[in-house]
């Protein structure tokens, strides 16, 4: 999971010809959604976003306050895209959770921030539709954040350990020629013998 969190004045979602959504001042959340999320990374991030300090208290000390702190607003919007993984220059998705999963999953993220905070300040976009989305930086303070490595999915922890075992199977085919090369003993008649401090034995056996 992948969010990019934005502190913002104000923040709308418009599908089509329709404005279905709006925050005043608050956070607006980018939300992408991985095929290896678990519950324990929506707990995590739920938990993050609503205490994440990017606004000032009432004595206008930075980074003093939350978006739960102010009693302020918050826009999620799903956005599959920030599961990008570039091919050359093509961007590649099989990493986003697909949308029959990725929906309830989105559902069930935004029914238990609203169970963490308060209901009627959560808002949100349209899953799967094509959205305009209005966002008005406020700094601009742009966070972001992602699960950390141990709530980790079993399946991306195996593929840890495939990489791993790959490396250490190719550090077992041993030495590459050229190291080989460098183990080689060279004779007292190598010319190349006396080119070097280390590898001059004619010089160290002559008085």
């Amino acid at each position: 999971m992948r969010a990019v969190i934005q502190r913002v004045t104000k923040a709308s979602v418009t599908v089509g010809e329709e404005q279905i959504s709006s925050i005043g001042r608050g956070i607006c959340v980018l939300l992408g959604i991985s095929v290896e999320d678990t519950q324990k990374d929506v707990d995590y991030m739920i938990r993050k976003i609503l205490n994440l300090r990017i606004f000032e208290d009432d004595s206008g000390k930075h980074w003093s306050k939350s978006v739960m702190d102010k009693q302020y607003e918050v826009l999620c919007v799903s956005q599959f895209t920030l599961q990008c993984i570039l091919k050359g220059n093509k961007p590649d998705y099989h990493m986003a959770m697909p949308s029959e999963q990725a929906e309830p999953f989105y559902n069930d993220f935004l029914q238990q921030m609203r169970k963490a905070y308060k209901p009627e300040l959560i808002k949100d976009g349209k899953f799967g539709a094509y959205m305009q989305v209005q966002i008005q930086n406020d700094g601009p303070v742009t966070i972001e954040l992602e699960p950390p490595a141990s709530t980790a999915d079993p399946k991306h922890l195996a593929k840890l350990e495939k990489q791993q075992q790959r490396k250490e199977k190719t550090r077992a085919k041993g030495p590459s020629e050229s190291s080989r090369e460098k183990s080689v003993p060279r004779s007292k008649d190598d010319p190349s013998a006396s080119s070097g401090a280390e590898g001059d034995v004619s010089s160290e056996r002559e008085p």
